[in-house]
């Protein structure tokens, strides 16, 4: 974590942990779901962008603080952008079986659960 500062660090960290509350297992779960593969963008028929982060949202909230690389922080920080833009475009009605949910939680966020 050489090039962000503790201030930073501690900013992304609270952010992250805020607006993931799917635990490593539940995360896990819903990414071997065919829901969850299918939602998101994907390029040349590829894994979505989303579901590949989450695999890596799940490894990073298995990494102790100390052994984060900027590059894993540069990551959280790209999931809480992610999470906070999407959030902010919450469609009306119930959104239980909807893409926006779905993609939401490849990232790590059910909007329908409270913290963990």
């Amino acid at each position: 974590m050489s090039g962000t500062t503790k201030d930073e660090t501690a900013r992304t960290l609270e952010a992250f942990h805020r607006l993931v509350n799917l635990t490593p297992s539940q995360l896990e779960d819903w990414l071997t779901s065919e829901t969850s593969k299918a939602a998101g963008q994907h390029k040349d028929g590829g894994e979505s962008t989303g579901h590949a982060s989450g695999r890596r949202i799940v490894r990073l909230l298995h990494t102790r603080k100390a052994d984060l690389s900027d590059d894993d922080l540069a990551h959280l920080r790209k999931g809480v952008g992610y999470v906070e833009r999407h959030l902010a475009q919450r469609p009306g009605g119930d959104v239980t079986e909807t893409t926006w949910r779905h993609s939401l939680m490849n990232w790590g966020h059910d909007p329908l659960r409270g913290d963990r």
